[in-house]
């Protein structure tokens, strides 16, 4: 069976034009600050989009992009429920009205109800560039479940709570291509706003073992890359933790309040081991949400749980 379908994928591809050949990745980065990811993935029945950009304006772009490769979008899938990754979601869905819009239960949900509030605060960033009301996918993910799309077959993972609450990687096992979404970013300042850098680096771990075999990373924001973005993307999250765990101390001046002393000394101290970093978001004072959710949490659990 296995002879079988890479018989009939070498025939895709040798009778499918270049521009459009089975497991070409095509990318649409918008611009810093938060530069995020569109990524899409040659189907041999259309093409299947990996989230769908932040703004409508960015969204109207990426519509362009799709439309020029001469193929049909089969279907959109959603990483995670983070503004930047969804709010492009009712643009695409007007654009191409008969491919499903895939995601899990939770993140579903999230996208419907903006429990943390991460909506309304993008609005007041963007404006009325960001959606006033969200687009809700209306087909649902079963963790850890594969799903075929446009006639490819993509395995799905489920994370977090880590990066976000919840979180789906996709990997497409013939090419080897995966699709990690936030759990791993490309020399970028990523938002652990959320208090998971534990549950994080956990992720990772998990990561690497469910997809040994990939050799290409399509993260949700940076540069494609191999699978040792996955090593630098803990590094970093340790490295962070370390920096902030002196100022987050019961015996520091601030206890476990970050006092602007000890912010401006842990900033340097990232900006030099991690110079150039953009960050993820279009909030300007990620950093400092950064280092003060991170002091929040090492306050309450120094250590990370061993396993």
């Amino acid at each position: 069976m296995k002879k079988l379908i890479l018989a009939l994928v070498l025939l895709l591809l040798t009778a499918t034009p270049a521009s459009a050949r089975p497991f070409d990745v095509g990318r649409d980065a918008s611009p810093n600050p938060g530069s995020v990811n569109v990524q899409w993935i040659s189907a041999p029945l259309g093409l299947i989009v990996i989230d769908s950009g932040r703004t409508l304006s960015e969204a109207c772009k990426i519509v362009k992009g799709l439309r020029a490769t001469g193929r049909p979008v089969a279907g959109i899938v959603i990483t995670h429920a983070h503004p930047d990754h969804v709010g492009g979601l009712g643009v695409l869905h007007k654009a191409f009205p008969h491919a499903p819009m895939y995601a899990t239960a939770a993140t579903t949900t999230e996208i419907r109800t903006d429990s943390k509030g991460f909506y309304a605060l993008t609005r007041q960033i963007d404006g009325a560039d960001y959606p006033a009301v969200m687009t809700v996918p209306d087909h649902v993910i079963t963790p850890n479940q594969p799903i075929t799309i446009g006639g490819l077959r993509l395995e799905t993972a489920e994370f977090g709570p880590g990066e976000t609450d919840a979180a789906t990687a996709f990997y497409e096992p013939l090419s080897h291509k995966l699709f990690p979404g936030d759990v791993v970013s490309n020399h970028m300042t990523p938002a652990l706003l959320e208090e998971h850098s534990c549950g994080w680096l956990a992720d990772l771990d998990r990561l690497r073992a469910r997809f040994p075999y990939a050799r290409t990373l399509y993260p949700g924001h940076g540069a494609p890359g191999s699978p040792s973005l996955i090593a630098k993307q803990a590094q970093y999250i340790r490295d962070f933790r370390a920096f902030v765990a002196p100022a987050a101390a019961a015996d520091s001046p601030g206890g476990a309040t970050v006092t602007p002393e000890e912010l401006a000394s842990v900033k340097a101290e990232i900006d030099n081991r991690y110079p150039n970093y953009p960050n993820v978001a279009s909030l300007p004072t990620l950093m400092d949400v950064n280092i003060a959710a991170v002091a929040h949490e090492l306050a309450t659990a120094p250590a990370c749980p061993a396993g």
